[in-house]
């Protein structure tokens, strides 16, 4: 205790710890005479000859001379074993005793009052007589004790064994089932101890249990509460079917082999009061199970929320409760909209009961617009999926009443901006970040993790679910590995400051301390790419799951409000984004940064527009001729230094004397000038036509419309004339992409999807040359 308040690691304890000695087995072992008795104390004998070991010591010591166990041992007779104790629930050897009881149990009866008055008259000749001969045993109540002995609990050993005994047949089935079952789950599930285990099967031994499902949880601990409700949870995919669950008003996702993170396989529907509306979304997700699974429960449970606002309207408002699908109309869904709208507009409580994320009972919440929005969105498709399918046809519902559910349109929520300069140093702040230390009292990382926000601009799950082995050097380079699940990114690695990755070390020492207290050793290499980084206290018995998001939101933000300031964690993000562009990034590194899939998302987080004139400057430096030239692919500038009067000499402004064409610009001048084009604009075919770094992924893809009209052409002669009329523009590619090849660009230039119109009007946009002069300036032993 003192070496933890000292903040001492736990492996440093076990360093300099000394062992203890031993006073007793912790796990019942026969005697050393007698196999059939169990041993007591260290020397491994029973009670009988224990006793007699110590009388022998005396008459020796009064002999003045030194006792020998080894002496003594042999000279030793067996005596015969009584059988198992008499408690029904206990499985070890009784003691040499009358009342065949083990030593733990006899200790129980005599501290538990003796109940039944259960006496040897002649307790000596009864332990030192042979024990099959023992004296008659007189009760005060005979059935008193019997009933003790049935009843008694089981005295737990740390032996790691489980006693069932005296259990009803399909409860100990049951239980050994779940035990087999939780056992091979390593990645879910929380930590069982089977002393747990053992009164949650002493109970069901109190109260004569046939099954865990009858059972009353009533007398039970929290934690042996929270064990049946998850033993309950498993049993129900065995008990009950897919339709079983359809009729009971539940459902199982892990009948469909889904289990979605940070949320059980059960979604309760009894809050759906219409039968008929409860089996259509029963139906519906059963069919998006079956087709696509969704990614998370949001899906699952927004349908379920609508459906219950919904079911509560019609509960108070339509015929019969809205049990009766024919007597629904038109207006009784209008009146639900109304009524939706209303509370939205007010910030009225909700017409449902919805659980709260702990599942404690009714959250106390109030509607809002987006909430209005959600509801009316999945009411609407949930109907409209019964519609397709034929189940509001075979029920009776009108038709009218389902098309009058309005479309709920896309939420309002605008994108988050990034940190101003003055809230960004506060956060940064040595003095506010110690806060934020004291603000984690169960050391899990809430710093550790904001402080990896900050400096790489991850997303929080990112962070949160970094994994033991998530550091790594390059070339002598800290590299942070990493998953980004939500774009399908694995194993992506990203330089670090060393600050950090002190930081990040420091944690990992201490998460192998909390690995050795729980399992008594470090980590295998191949576990520390398994381990959480940040483990949850609680449900992580085998150290993988990380603590959750709303576990560092709830610190964060309170933190946050202590500082008085606002804010999101999110916000670090944006903000790194922000700054990386006004560095000089252009928008292809800023994706590429943050592991975004698109660059409209990379414009979403940077929130600064058309203010940096070098966006993509170097990839659209290279220019090369089109497929219509005399050399399609023709390198026309290598992206090299010229002088200047090799520059003016060969440069082309593009922002007066070209005009954007399909996959690249025109230079033609009367086409420029708005003429019409002579050639009836027939680009790809024209040598006034050039190719730019931003135009390879548009002539990728016509070269795969091309192949695929060769593939499917009817027979080889119109295969080859398809082949031979793009060989020109093929040649215009490949030139393409060697000249970004050799300067480093090709990825950049395939991660370029679409250009913009803004972007013609930047310096590296508006310049390119014609092939012909750089030809003939080439040819001429100039540097290009």
């Amino acid at each position: 205790m003192a070496m933890r308040a000292d903040g001492a690691a736990y492996t440093s304890f076990l360093d300099i710890a000394e062992p203890l000695k031993t006073r007793s087995w912790s796990d019942p072992r026969p005697c050393l005479i007698c196999p059939d008795l169990p041993a007591i104390g260290q020397m491994g004998l029973c009670t009988v000859h224990a006793k007699r070991w110590i009388g022998w010591q005396s008459w020796m010591r009064k002999k003045e001379l030194i006792p020998q166990f080894e002496d003594w041992l042999p000279r030793q007779s067996p005596l015969p074993g009584m059988g198992k104790c008499r408690v029904l629930a206990c499985s070890e050897l009784a003691d040499p005793h009358p009342l065949r009881l083990c030593s733990r149990h006899r200790n129980l009866y005599s501290r538990q009052g003796r109940p039944g008055d259960a006496k040897v008259p002649d307790r000596r000749r009864a332990q030192h007589a042979s024990p099959g001969g023992h004296g008659p045993i007189t009760y005060g109540n005979e059935a008193a004790f019997n009933h003790w002995c049935r009843t008694a609990p089981v005295i737990v050993r740390m032996t790691g064994t489980l006693s069932l005994l005296g259990l009803r047949p399909l409860v100990k089935a049951e239980i050994q089932w779940i035990l087999s079952h939780h056992a091979k789950t390593v990645i879910e599930g929380a930590y069982w101890p089977l002393r747990f285990i053992q009164h949650i099967a002493q109970h069901c031994r109190d109260h004569d249990a046939i099954s865990l499902t009858d059972l009353d949880l009533g007398g039970l601990t929290d934690h042996c509460q929270k064990i049946v409700k998850a033993m309950l949870c498993e049993l129900r995919l065995v008990y009950f079917t897919r339709q079983d669950t359809k009729q009971c008003g539940f459902f199982e996702t892990a009948h469909y082999g889904v289990l979605f993170p940070n949320c059980s396989s059960h979604f309760d529907l009894t809050c759906i009061s219409q039968t008929w509306l409860r089996d259509i979304l029963w139906d519906f997700y059963d069919a998006l199970l079956r087709n696509k699974p969704p990614r998370s429960q949001t899906t699952f449970k927004a349908i379920r929320r609508a459906c219950t606002e919904l079911s509560a309207y019609l509960s108070a408002q339509a015929p019969a409760g809205g049990r009766d699908p024919h007597r629904l109309t038109e207006q009784h869904m209008l009146d639900f909209v109304a009524d939706q709208r209303h509370r939205g507009r007010n910030g009225l409580p909700p017409l449902g009961l919805h659980s709260d994320p702990g599942g404690r009972g009714p959250k106390k919440s109030r509607t809002t617009p987006d909430a209005v929005a959600r509801t009316f969105t999945g009411v609407r498709r949930l109907l409209r999926f019964g519609m397709d399918e034929g189940h509001t046809t075979a029920v009776g519902l009108d038709r009218r009443f389902i098309t009058a559910v309005p479309t709920g349109g896309g939420s309002r929520g605008g994108r988050r901006q990034p940190f101003s300069d003055d809230v960004a140093r506060a956060l940064a702040a040595d003095a506010n970040l110690e806060l934020l230390d004291q603000r984690d009292v169960e050391d899990r990382g809430l710093r550790d993790i904001w402080e990896t926000l900050v400096f790489t601009g991850r997303r929080a799950n990112e962070v949160i679910k970094l994994r033991l082995e998530c550091l790594g050097r390059i070339n002598d380079l800290p590299v942070l590995w990493h998953d980004q699940t939500k774009v399908g990114n694995l194993d992506e690695g990203i330089r670090i400051p060393e600050r950090l990755v002190d930081r990040l070390e420091v944690r990992q020492a201490k998460t192998i301390d909390r690995f050795v207290e729980r399992y008594g050793r470090k980590p295998t290499p191949e576990e520390r790419t398994r381990v959480a980084l940040f483990p949850r206290r609680s449900t992580n018995r085998a150290a993988l799951q990380s603590v959750s998001y709303g576990f560092f939101q709830t610190g964060f933000s309170r933190w946050v409000d202590e500082l008085d300031i606002r804010g999101v964690p999110h916000q670090a993000r944006h903000t790194l984004a922000t700054k990386l562009l006004k560095a000089g990034a252009n928008l292809s590194h800023v994706k590429r940064y943050l592991g975004q899939v698109s660059d409209a998302m990379a414009e979403h987080y940077t929130h600064i527009a058309n203010t940096d004139p070098k966006l993509n400057e170097a990839l659209n430096a290279l220019w090369v001729a089109g497929p219509g030239a005399a050399e399609p692919g023709l390198l026309l500038s290598s992206g090299d230094p010229m002088t200047r009067e090799q520059a003016q000499a060969l440069a082309i402004d593009l922002t007066r004397r070209s005009t954007p064409a399909e996959g690249g610009f025109c230079t033609f001048q009367p086409v420029v000038d708005g003429n019409a084009c002579p050639w009836n604009m027939d680009c790809h075919n024209c040598d006034k036509f050039v190719l730019s770094g931003a135009d390879l992924v548009y002539w990728h893809r016509k070269r795969e419309q091309w192949r695929m009209l060769a593939e499917g052409a009817p027979d080889s002669a119109t295969a080859d004339y398809f082949h031979e009329l793009f060989e020109p523009t093929a040649r215009a590619i490949d030139g393409l992409e060697k000249a970004l090849s050799a300067v480093g660009l090709l990825d950049d230039a395939l991660a370029l999807d679409l250009r913009r119109p803004q972007d013609y009007f930047g310096r590296v946009w508006a310049t390119a040359f014609r092939a012909q002069e750089l030809a003939r300036h080439e040819d001429e032993g100039g540097a290009v």
